[in-house]
């Protein structure tokens, strides 16, 4: 009886020791995202562009794909300078997944990050899931183009106006 009343109780138990396993992985300190990144800057966001929808093999969901051009305001990490631009790639994930797995930028954002050279070293990724720092300045909107092709640009600053 006692016996059996322990099994009740760990199969009642069981699915929270197993949950832990669908959360999300532990963000990396700043001097482990500094390690793994090839480059670290402060970016604006100039543009971003979808470039193609693929649906996911599990889910079915319709997921885009995006390229993103950064212009570098100030490095800390690279060998990359303040002015140039830098292409980011990144793919959403399904709606139902836990966590924050992407990283996604948006038109018009200023902010720190952390990015990975890809394979081919023509395009960055983000270096982890925590890889976006706060924003420096946030964007006006965070909708994101949905269709290939479709690019979203923020919307122009005013320029400096000079007392007459």
């Amino acid at each position: 009886m006692l016996r059996s009343a322990r099994l009740a109780i760990l199969a009642l138990l069981l699915p929270l020791l197993a949950a832990p396993a669908l959360a999300l992985p532990a963000p990396m300190s700043e001097q482990e995202l500094n390690d793994k990144s090839d480059l670290v800057a402060v970016v604006r966001v100039l543009s971003v562009t979808c470039t193609a929808v693929t649906q996911d093999e599990k889910t079915g969901e319709a997921l885009p794909a995006y390229l993103a051009k950064l212009q570098l305001i100030e490095v800390k990490k690279g060998g990359a300078k303040a002015g140039d631009e830098v292409l980011v790639t990144w793919r959403a994930i399904p709606k139902g997944i836990v966590g924050p797995w992407t990283v996604n930028y948006y038109p018009g954002e200023v902010v720190l990050t952390h990015l990975a050279n890809r394979s081919g070293g023509a395009s960055y990724g983000s270096t982890w899931w925590n890889a976006k720092g706060d924003d420096v300045k946030a964007p006006e909107s965070t909708d994101l183009p949905s269709t290939p092709g479709e690019t979203f640009i923020p919307p122009r600053e005013p320029a400096a106006q000079t007392p007459l």
